[in-house]
């Protein structure tokens, strides 16, 4: 005679509970397998970005924004230029262009012969108004000119040789005397020049 098959505890009759049928189905794994499993399948909650998404384009269009004006906590300088967009080799600077709303055509022919040119405005359309036909940049008076930065450098070298000429020669007329007087050799008379800097004092009233 057969002995009696035995029954795993909490079986129905010919049928599985629902857990158990589950639990076998996926090879004997617990729930909690089958719980991680299924949150890590699950959608995220919050999606991500879309380009056309309006919280991406606010973070894109703020970002401009701080690249246009620069620090924010100092206030909107008119004059930021970002380093970035300037183009390798060159240096932008911003030159006169009109006086109390004249123009100063002498003046433009001089920067035009030390090789200042205006910078388009179709190169950088992020520092003119959307709408308008505008071929310059141009701020309160002033037009953002660029250069070779070979020939930037090469003017600083020269105003800072004269620069150091005339405080040479300050130095030698300060030591010398007029004619028909004595020497200034004399440590009591030979005048002290310091090439130090120190702030101005600021008056309290």
């Amino acid at each position: 005679m057969n002995e009696p098959v035995a029954r795993r505890p909490g079986r129905l009759a010919g049928k599985l509970k629902p857990r158990e049928a589950m639990i076998e189905a996926v090879g004997e794994i617990s729930l909690n397998e089958i719980s991680e499993e299924a949150l890590s399948n699950r959608p995220p909650m919050h999606p991500p970005l879309r380009a056309d998404d309006p919280r991406s384009r606010a973070a894109k269009r703020a970002a401009e924004i701080r690249g246009n004006v620069g620090s924010m906590d100092e206030g909107v300088d008119d004059f930021y230029i970002d380093t970035r967009e300037i183009p390798d080799g060159w240096t932008y600077e911003w030159k006169r262009r009109t006086i109390a709303g004249q123009e100063d055509p002498a003046y433009q022919v001089s920067l035009a012969r030390m090789g200042w040119e205006p910078v388009p405005a179709d190169r950088h359309p992020n520092m003119m108004p959307v709408r308008g036909q505008y071929t310059t940049i141009e701020r309160k008076g002033m037009m953002l000119m660029e250069r070779p930065m070979e020939l930037s450098e090469e003017a600083r070298s020269i105003e800072l040789r004269r620069a150091r000429q005339q405080i040479a020669n300050k130095k030698t007329q300060l030591g010398s005397s007029p004619d028909g007087q004595f020497g200034r050799d004399h440590a009591s008379v030979k005048p002290k020049v310091s090439n130090s800097y120190e702030p101005m004092p600021i008056p309290n009233d």
